[in-house]
């Protein structure tokens, strides 16, 4: 039986709380605005180059912004 492996992340409620937009993050990590929609709704897993500069703009740790969930595959 193989895992299937996810990342969630929790960035969107992390950004907003600090009332930073998206396009503001974006700018301070080298990316677009879209990648960082897309990494909000769980739909692209960053890099691990990515996630630390994501981390670090909260001053947080990786692993308080994101999280590695596996289920069984039948």
């Amino acid at each position: 039986m193989a895992k299937e492996s996810k990342i969630i992340t929790n960035l969107k409620s992390v950004r907003e709380s600090t009332g930073m937009t998206q396009q503001e993050l974006a700018d301070l990590i080298g990316m677009r605005r879209e990648t960082i929609l897309h990494l909000e709704n769980n739909r692209y897993n960053p890099s691990l180059e990515m996630a630390f500069k994501i981390a670090q703009v909260f001053d947080l740790k990786v692993e308080d912004l994101f999280e590695l969930r596996q289920k069984e595959e039948a």
